[in-house]
């Protein structure tokens, strides 16, 4: 099907994302205007918090999620797509991983959730103009696989390689970390959450083993943010890898190394040593294969484990 960026149909998918914002110049507007937005801390009152190679889906007349976003991308590009007639919308924090499978996955949620021919609004933030050009990679993958998808999907805004690129100390920096979506009016705005969630050393460990799946973590028709079930396997030498200090640990375990925000480090740490106590988690954890699901808590805001 085609791909369209601001409305105009593409033939071919661009180069690099240069090439897409020399061709597209409006591009440009939208992400300054994004840029100019303060970065908001988000608390868990009403928060979806996706992850590393996950995704989730919702409507905006889900009473448990306000917001959707992530954050500690780097190198990483999250995207949103949006059906504008219905408001469903979704997002996904890309590595690299899953990719035409991912997308897929996800424009099948939204046409579910909204009428199947309605064209979807794609938003792009994240990636940086890194040395290695891994955003660009990225980049160029994602670009594709929505181009490969049965219904048209509009490229309105890509934060995305220079535009989400500064210079610090005479090195190239990516401006955000992170975004947000709300659910209710599709508002996008640069984002940081403290509160990530439930089970984050699990769901960070299926990374860190090399599981390449995206996954979708929220059920609408529910109301339950679900994890798994899902295994990885036993990694090997991980007592070795605790032993070392953190700049080994971020030179072999980090793509970025040199621009992880500074609780990277320990995130990584407490990841080996769930991978180190939970070698098998379909043993330990997912011992009856079933999902661990999660309910919002009216007074707290928080997602409390749940039996379904």
């Amino acid at each position: 099907m085609v791909l369209l960026v601001g409305g105009v149909p593409v033939e071919e998918v661009p180069a690099d994302s240069h090439s897409l914002i020399s061709s597209s110049p409006f591009l440009r507007d939208a992400a300054a205007q994004l840029l100019a937005i303060p970065t908001k801390v988000i608390g868990p009152m009403g928060l979806l918090y996706v992850g590393q190679r996950e995704m989730a889906v919702t409507i905006p007349h889900d009473k448990n999620v306000n917001i959707i976003g992530t954050d500690d991308l780097t190198a990483c590009i999250m995207f949103i797509l949006r059906n504008t007639t219905t408001g469903a919308v979704g997002l996904a924090h890309y590595d690299g991983c899953g990719t035409e499978e991912g997308v897929a996955a996800m424009v099948q949620r939204l046409q579910e959730l909204s009428y199947p021919e309605t064209r979807l609004e794609l938003q792009m933030v994240g990636g940086f103009s890194d040395s290695c050009h891994y955003s660009e990679e990225l980049f160029f993958n994602l670009m594709h696989a929505f181009q490969k998808q049965p219904i048209e999907i509009d490229l309105t805004m890509a934060c995305i390689g220079e535009l989400n690129t500064t210079v610090r100390s005479g090195r190239q920096w990516p401006i955000l970390f992170g975004a947000g979506v709300n659910v209710k009016t599709g508002e996008i705005f640069p984002a940081t959450f403290p509160d990530k969630g439930p089970e984050q050393a699990l769901r960070k460990a299926r990374n860190l083993v090399g599981a390449k799946q995206i996954l979708d973590i929220y059920d609408s028709n529910l109301g339950l943010l679900r994890i798994g079930p899902f295994n990885y396997n036993p990694m090997r030498s991980v007592e070795l890898w605790l032993a070392q200090p953190d700049d080994v640990i971020l030179k072999h375990l980090s793509n970025t190394p040199d621009i992880e925000p500074p609780h990277i480090v320990m995130q990584i740490r407490t990841t080996l040593k769930y991978i180190q106590d939970n070698p098998f988690p379909d043993i330990t954890v997912f011992h009856d294969n079933r999902p661990h699901y999660y309910r919002r808590d009216e007074h707290t805001g928080l997602w409390i484990p749940f039996r379904y």
